[in-house]
């Protein structure tokens, strides 16, 4: 038996299946639904453009991304914008179907032409990777760099121990924000950059950086006026100089707006792609940024190579692009570390093709983790190890790149790694606890040699060390650089290591004159010839391999001797070379 609930509540009741079903009451004071405005196709399309643009131009103030068609971002800007305008166009056009069946195809109408350039943006972007793949091209990544094998001898001993930098980055930051502090009116407003560039300045090995403001409240109490000075920091002496600048620096990473140096370059320079931004200075003392350009050279997205450098005045915003034939002598850094480790392992390990690097490795190497710069011809250049890929802690060979021209050479030695160097060095003075920097390869007296400073827990230089690259084992230190190469070559002498000159350090100077006394002596199987000229009582040593006329010298005998002066007044002064000028009669 059911129930009869009558019309209670909207309930009514099928009289023939006796189902019920609710029937919502109608309310008699209802309003009708104003109908939905609807918007003209064009008025709708006018506006989606409009949102797409400021949507577009928000992304790309901040992003920044390069119109490239080598640039990732590009792609990524683009497929944005094809949603912009799809989620505006659907937007606004208010959704007046009866049915979701027709809103979906009514979207799909609309949707089509970006759905279209997405699916083309993908494609391309897919064809350019496989075009570009190392499956593929192996050669052509292999000869991203060309390097030509040089002359140790010859190029590497043309550095003299006062033209070594001596500080690393962490250092030169340490001493940076030393000096800064002890200068009341830019302490409070400004920080020191956390990283220092080195260049060559004024023929000396220095490490640059400037100052960034110290907070947001900061920079709106000074940028008017722009950040008055940068710091070098001299890598010999470790003095910190402090450069000030009336017109104030006011295009850095530190700056909003349209003053900010990423995005001042972005602006000026939409279709360029920057892999790096160094600050350098001219020989005038004028603050630049050195932006590094790039391309990519195989397929769309392969083989990244740098081609040029925007030169921008960090004063006036001034900019140039030149090509790397264009670079003035004054811009050391152009080519960046990162890029020729990464071009040289290419070449090391795709030089024989892209299935030796897999299977077998016949004469695959790499460059080792750590590198160091040197300056040398007025540039600076980059050092790095060259290992094996099978990671056996023995280099083969190193390499030198000049950042501003990528001229790269190649200089065939074994021995030791250089972290094994640097273990090695911190064992000899393990009481101290120091820590050794990346070591440079110096030619000393024809033996390869490392060079490295100690740091203590500070980042302060203590001492320097100089350990033989093919003995590793052999080590020595001293408080200054002069004491150290004594040691070293002492060293040298106890355990039979021949040289193949006397080792000198600093400015060479020339002093002519009449032999008046000779003396030879045999150290070592090396013939070594003692020379006094007339009206002095030092003598001069040079051993007959660096000098071969020298065994036939005779008193009376006009000659020109190179020497390095030596700190205090001695008896016997190491000589590096000896010319003839006139025979005695």
């Amino acid at each position: 038996m059911r129930f009869n609930f009558g019309n209670f509540g909207g309930f009514q009741a099928d009289p023939e299946s006796g189902e019920y079903s609710w029937t919502p009451p109608k309310k008699e004071d209802a309003k009708p639904k104003k109908p939905r405005k609807i918007r003209k196709s064009g008025t709708v399309t006018l506006w989606s453009i409009l949102i797409t643009l400021i949507a577009g131009f928000i992304y790309f103030y901040f992003e920044l991304p390069a119109l490239n068609i080598h640039s990732g971002e590009l792609y990524i800007f683009i497929i944005l914008l094809c949603f912009v305008w799809c989620a505006a166009s659907l937007l606004l056009g208010g959704f007046r179907c009866s049915s979701m069946k027709e809103y979906v195809s009514t979207a799909r109408k609309k949707a089509a032409v970006p759905f279209y350039i997405i699916c083309l943006v993908a494609l391309v972007a897919v064809v350019g990777s496989l075009v570009g793949w190392q499956l593929f091209r192996a050669r052509d990544y292999a000869s991203l760099l060309t390097i030509e094998e040089g002359d140790f001898a010859t190029d590497v001993a043309e550095i003299s121990f006062d033209q070594i930098p001596m500080l690393d980055d962490a250092s030169a930051n340490v001493l940076a924000t030393r000096r800064l502090g002890e200068l009341s009116d830019l302490v409070s407003q400004f920080e020191v950059n956390s990283e220092s560039y080195q260049i060559n300045y004024h023929g000396r090995p220095v490490r640059v950086t400037y100052l960034n403001y110290g907070d947001v409240f900061k920079w709106w109490n000074n940028q008017r006026a722009g950040i008055p000075a940068y710091l070098v920091i001299d890598m010999v002496t470790q003095e910190v100089e402090v450069a000030r600048i009336d017109e104030g620096i006011r295009y850095s990473p530190s700056e909003y707006f349209f003053r900010d140096l990423d995005r001042h370059l972005r602006f000026n320079y939409p279709t360029l792609m920057f892999s790096d931004v160094n600050f350098e200075v001219n020989e005038d003392g004028e603050p630049y940024w050195v932006a590094s350009v790039i391309t990519k050279r195989i397929g769309l997205f392969g083989g990244e190579d740098v081609i040029g450098a925007v030169l921008l005045n960090a004063v006036t915003g001034e900019s140039e692009y030149l090509e790397m034939s264009e670079i003035p002598q004054w811009v050391d850094r152009v080519a960046t570390a990162d890029l020729i480790n990464e071009q040289y392992n290419y070449y090391g390990l795709y030089q024989g093709g892209f299935w030796n690097s897999l299977f077998g490795q016949s004469g695959c190497t790499e460059v080792t983790a750590l590198y160091n710069y040197i300056a040398q011809d007025d540039d600076v250049w980059m050092y790095t190890g060259v290992t094996s890929v099978t990671g056996d802690r023995g280099n083969i060979g190193f390499i030198l790149v000049n950042q501003r021209t990528k001229e790269a050479r190649y200089y065939p030695c074994a021995g030791a790694d250089e972290s094994s160097a640097m273990l090695s060095a911190e064992g000899a003075v393990q009481q101290y606890s120091y820590q050794a920097t990346a070591p440079l390869l110096l030619n000393t007296g024809g033996q390869p040699t490392y060079f490295m400073a100690l740091k203590d827990a500070s980042q302060l230089v203590k001492m320097y060390a100089m350990v033989n690259v093919s003995q590793y084992d052999a080590v020595a230190i001293g408080s200054n650089v002069e004491e150290c190469v004594e040691n070293y070559v002492e060293l040298l002498s106890e355990r039979g290591i021949g040289m193949d000159e006397p080792v000198v350090s600093g400015e060479t100077e020339t002093v002519s004159g009449a032999v008046a006394e000779l003396r030879y002596a045999v150290q070592e199987g090396n013939t070594v010839c003692y020379i006094r000229l007339e009206g002095g009582d030092a003598y001069y040593t040079i051993s007959a391999a660096a000098a071969p006329e020298a065994v036939v010298l005779n008193p009376g005998d006009r000659v020109e001797i190179s020497f390095v002066p030596p700190a205090e007044e001695e008896l016997l002064i190491s000589a590096s070379g000896l010319e003839i000028t006139r025979r005695a009669s």
